[in-house]
């Protein structure tokens, strides 16, 4: 089974051309799979090929993830992984039938995104002050991802040349490395052409003097180290600043993708236009935010109106 893994793995990465996060995903999750089958199996070796996996061995280790307290949607995104996984063997002819195709995964809790108000995105964004090349960063960081909506793994993997500063605009490359052009304001392009000063400065402290072969990018965002920033570093960022802002913890880098779509739907923007400054493949998925404006609404009526 570990050989049809591997494969598996390779076939997202090459002929798929999955974003590494989601290669790292599906690694993990199948990789959980394993270590259960083995320890449903007296941790005897080899493990079995994907043909001889049973739908109740699939049952069983959804179970176990319950015992185990996981969430509901961890539960279905793991097994979403071993339909896609067996989907793959049964197409390569590894296997007979999908063991995890007939089953139901666990009904998910809707849960409407956390959006930070105006006044709080403002407090945040300018939290930053200018006295240092890495303040400046954070500031551009904050500003550029509520000024054009992109996820945090589509920011850190932006590159200098992406960037037209002067029509506002920026080549970002979401899931599945498709491509879209995304418009931010004014206020997010000086605050990135006040760190693009700084920037040589970050740069001048790389390990790396020169680029690695076959490297080819120059990476915008970029740790103290002079390479460039990852997910969990901005994550980092994000809280520092919430704490500076004295907003409510708890709130991940995506809040502000979530506040984007929302602020542009609040003041009339067509839900089409917000889908495609998204990156979203489906518009159900930009739908939510409606429900967003709609409690908004509601809350608004019940805490304003003589008569709520």
């Amino acid at each position: 089974m570990l050989n049809s893994i591997e494969r598996f793995l390779h076939h997202l990465r090459v002929e798929r051309n999955s974003s590494p996060e989601t290669v790292r995903a599906y690694a993990s999750d199948l990789a959980r799979f394993a270590t259960y089958l083995r320890g449903t199996r007296d941790g005897l070796d080899p493990l079995p090929p994907p043909d001889e996996v049973q739908t109740p061995e699939v049952r069983g280790y959804l179970a176990h993830l319950h015992r185990q307290g996981h969430q509901k949607s961890s539960t279905a995104r793991r097994l979403a992984s071993l339909r896609s996984f067996f989907r793959y063997c049964c197409r390569e002819g590894r296997c007979r039938r999908n063991p995890a195709k007939s089953i139901m995964a666990p009904r998910k809790e809707k849960r409407l995104p956390r959006v930070l108000s105006v006044d709080e995105v403002l407090r945040l964004v300018t939290a930053p002050e200018d006295a240092t090349p890495l303040q400046r960063r954070d500031r551009a960081i904050l500003e550029f991802l509520y000024a054009s909506g992109v996820r945090v793994s589509e920011l850190v993997g932006l590159d200098r040349e992406d960037l037209d500063l002067k029509s506002r605009v920026a080549r970002v490359r979401g899931k599945g490395q498709k491509e879209r052009m995304v418009p931010f304001g004014e206020p997010a392009a000086h605050a990135v052409d006040s760190y693009l000063q700084a920037w040589t400065q970050l740069r001048r402290s790389s390990r790396r003097r020169r680029p690695a072969l076959g490297e080819v990018s120059v990476p915008l965002f970029l740790n103290f180290r002079g390479e460039r920033l990852g997910v969990r570093s901005v994550r980092r960022i994000l809280d520092r600043y919430l704490r500076h802002a004295a907003i409510e913890l708890h709130v991940s880098p995506h809040a502000l993708r979530h506040s984007f779509a929302t602020h542009l739907l609040d003041r009339g923007a067509d839900l089409r236009a917000i889908q495609e400054l998204l990156g979203h493949a489906s518009l159900s998925t930009t739908q939510r935010y409606t429900h967003v404006t709609t409690e908004r609404m509601i809350d608004t009526f019940q805490r304003s109106h003589p008569r709520a």
